[in-house]
């Protein structure tokens, strides 16, 4: 059986960036998805299509084909009041590399990263931290299935992206609120 659209596909996978591995599957835990429904990068899905369990294939995403270049007005400095907890700031979050997440006026998720901590304002950055990065993946599929009834049930739809997309609950996205273990956002629920 082949990856192809709504088929339920399995991969081990190794995610390469700046020379580091930044993501990669536990071993024997494969990052399991319903293939063409939204859940990884559409390049991503277009290097693993026809392929069949024992196929491995390597290659790059440019920013462009990964989670876009970097952002420049998604860097902003915010009061540092809005950071207050119990009635006081909450230094325990605000250092330089703190992942916090936020909504916006509109109640949109994000993750923020600080970037700066000053004495009135905290300095944050709203981009896909992969985002500006050329992604380098090693892949094998090592599974292709049919959908089952059971593979629909307990997914969590993802906040960050209004729902719009179905992350399963074993996708292992912390950011998506679906799992226990982090990947850096091959589902498009940023």
């Amino acid at each position: 059986m082949k990856a192809e659209q709504n088929k339920m596909v399995g991969v081990d996978y190794k995610l390469t960036v700046d020379g580091q591995v930044a993501d990669q599957s536990r071993p024997g835990q494969p990052l399991e998805f319903i293939f063409g429904t939204g859940m990884l990068l559409p390049k991503f899905e277009e290097a693993i299509a026809g392929k069949e369990p024992g196929d491995k294939v390597a290659f790059t995403l440019e920013p462009k084909d990964g989670y876009g270049e970097i952002i420049e007005e998604a860097v902003v400095d915010l009061p540092k009041n809005i950071f207050m907890a119990d009635g006081k700031i909450a230094e325990d979050i605000l250092f330089a590399g703190s992942q916090i997440p936020m909504s916006d006026a509109q109640g949109n998720r994000m993750i923020g990263i600080v970037k700066e901590v000053g004495d009135e304002t905290v300095k944050m950055d709203f981009n896909h931290p992969m985002a500006g990065k050329t992604l380098n993946f090693e892949v094998e599929v090592v599974s292709v299935r049919d959908v089952t009834p059971e593979d629909l049930q307990g997914h969590c739809s993802c906040g960050s992206c209004g729902g719009d997309h179905e992350c399963g609950g074993d996708c292992g996205h912390d950011d998506c609120g679906c799992g226990d273990h982090e990947h850096h956002g091959h589902c498009n629920c940023h």
